[in-house]
């Protein structure tokens, strides 16, 4: 597919993709995806990951229940990062029930965590 290869991927098939909440602009996660994963995000509307950690696809909210719907994607001027608009389900996008991913503050030499929990991880895992 011609879109795909425009794209330009690492040297393992990934390219990293930012999830940016549709609605407040809040970037919630990073992570990597693959052709393939890519490939099923465009079919599906739904965010679908490569995770490095599980050597496998990672179909957002498969076990937590919170998927990101996709209502558009981006590429940057050099075609090496996407840039995913999406509406997250249920409004938590990280493992540890907060909304963002990116709730960690440097306050002088120390990392401070600032946004709440919304949800305990272990009623989201089971």
């Amino acid at each position: 597919m011609p879109w795909l290869d425009a794209l330009h991927w690492d040297r393992d098939g990934l390219i990293p993709a930012i999830a940016q909440d549709r609605e407040s602009g809040r970037v919630l996660m990073f992570a990597y995806m693959n052709r393939e994963s890519l490939e099923e995000t465009v079919r599906t509307g739904n965010a679908v990951y490569w995770s490095r950690s599980r050597g496998r696809l990672w179909r957002k909210g498969e076990e937590s229940g919170h998927y990101q719907r996709v209502r558009e994607l981006r590429t940057d001027c050099d075609g090496d990062v996407l840039l995913l608009s999406i509406d997250q389900e249920g409004g938590i996008a990280c493992h540890t029930g907060r909304e963002s991913c990116f709730f960690n503050v440097l306050d002088g030499e120390r990392w401070q965590a600032v946004d709440p929990v919304l949800k305990d991880p272990k009623e989201i895992y089971r």
